[in-house]
């Protein structure tokens, strides 16, 4: 059985994971909708895609359809998350997956009610090398510290952009630090108690951020994101027997080698690899494998929801100037 997508929205992003989806086994693009028929027929054909559907509503309604994919802003998120739900079409949506903790929760709720799969875009964490870096984590002796950065430079500020509007939920928070703070998720797999940011901001949206969150045990985090710093993506778990370092986590400098490094403290370092990855066919590989058997991961929607209340907290703080607590 081969997982059949339909794709919610021609943005840029899309594209990227169309040729994804073409890539990897046991999936295939049916169909894209747009707002409009012209540009979804126009859509289809530069990319192969054999249905074209004048309204995301028409594309739900198909039939045909296994899967969605939705790229759209992150204010649009709920609706369609909702509604994809309800003619039981299995998700996977651009991150943030919502404006907010509380509808990200309603999201999931409705998806397990619905029996679909819910997944969040972050795709790094499907890469072959996420999980071999997770393995190399018990060789770091008691983990205390995470760091990440994710940033780009606009050199001009963009007139019109959804990362600088704020009624589509933009900001470098969700856009480029959502990464990072599943980044500390994953290597410390908690809840911080008590975060702290600070963040300069541009059309009342976060134009860079940097935090602080601890945890448990004696553990700390920090990162840094933002629109006005070169292209940055390094992550490091340091511990009291090695650290491990990675300088492309979010997106790899190569298809073909992605690499990461382990260090002892005392100049030695030992440069590992995996060969031949695409972090985005592997995402819709896995995916499209859970629509196939029906097996659903709850792990997925839990992550989503974690990931978000890290943020909420850490938006939360800059806003007020001052440190947040998190329930256990």
């Amino acid at each position: 059985m081969t997982t059949r997508w339909g794709i919610l929205s021609t943005a840029h992003i899309a594209t990227k994971v169309a040729k994804a989806i073409e890539r990897a086994h046991g999936a295939t693009a049916v169909a894209v909708a747009s707002r409009s028929m012209e540009k979804a027929k126009a859509w289809a054909d530069k990319h192969g895609i054999p249905k074209a559907h004048g309204s995301y509503q028409a594309l739900l309604e198909d039939p045909e359809i296994d899967a969605v994919y939705i790229p759209l802003p992150p204010a649009l998120h709920r609706e369609w998350v909702l509604q994809a739900a309800q003619y039981g079409k299995h998700i996977l949506c651009e991150k943030p997956l919502a404006k907010n903790t509380a509808e990200s929760i309603e999201m999931v709720e409705v998806c397990r009610k619905a029996g679909v799969q819910l997944m969040d875009g972050v795709m790094w964490v499907h890469h072959d090398r996420s999980d071999r870096m997770k393995q190399d984590l018990s060789r770091l002796g008691k983990l205390r510290r995470v760091t990440a950065s994710f940033s780009f430079c606009w050199d001009v500020i963009p007139e019109k952009n959804i990362r600088l509007d704020p009624a589509l939920a933009g900001g470098c928070l969700g856009d480029l630090g959502y990464y990072c703070a599943r980044a500390i998720w994953w290597a410390y797999g908690e809840l911080p108690s008590k975060v702290y940011a600070t963040a300069r901001y541009v059309n009342d949206v976060e134009m860079n951020l940097s935090a602080m969150l601890w945890f448990s045990d004696e553990r700390m985090a920090s990162f840094d994101c933002g629109f006005d710093t070169q292209m940055r993506q390094w992550l490091e778990v340091a511990g009291t027997r090695g650290s491990l370092v990675c300088d492309d986590f979010v997106l790899p400098w190569s298809e073909s080698k992605a690499r990461w490094w382990l260090h002892d403290g005392t100049g030695r370092g030992e440069e590992r690899s995996v060969p031949d990855c695409v972090q985005e066919v592997r995402m819709i590989e896995h995916f499209s494998e859970l629509v196939r058997t029906g097996v659903l991961e709850a792990r997925w929607p839990n992550e989503t929801v974690t990931t978000m209340r890290i943020c909420d907290a850490l938006a939360q703080s800059a806003r007020q100037n001052m440190p947040i607590d998190l329930p256990g």
